[in-house]
């Protein structure tokens, strides 16, 4: 996150707060992993279909992430909302907190460790 308030308040980029609006994706990355594994764990049910779904809904959100930005600092050709340093430093602020959530959800859910009973 501190990553991506920098790049809010690059010098060249005029102080503008847009990158901020990839936190509505981290919030919504998460979710659909989640709301399957409450699923199977309610139901019983090992319905491969329903795993997929979440992780096609999961990466359709963190592509998501990334491409905003990019969009960002191309549109509208004359003058882009946001420079291309500050995309840079948003698609190094979406590396690093999806690597997290990937470490998060590794550890969450790895049979051998203690912290798989939450």
């Amino acid at each position: 996150m501190t990553v991506l308030v920098i790049a809010c308040v690059m010098p060249g980029n005029y102080k503008a707060w847009y990158p901020l609006s990839v936190i509505l994706f981290y919030i919504l990355a998460p979710l659909p992993t989640m709301l399957w594994k409450r699923y199977t764990a309610t139901t019983g049910s090992s319905d491969l279909h329903v795993r997929d779904l979440a992780i096609f809904i999961t990466m359709g959100i963190v592509v998501s992430s990334f491409g905003l930005p990019l969009i960002m600092s191309r549109a509208p050709v004359l003058e882009p909302l946001i420079g291309l340093g500050t995309c840079y430093l948003t698609m190094i602020a979406n590396l690093i907190v999806y690597s997290t959530y990937v470490g998060f959800f590794m550890t969450l859910y790895s049979e051998e460790s203690d912290y798989s009973m939450w």
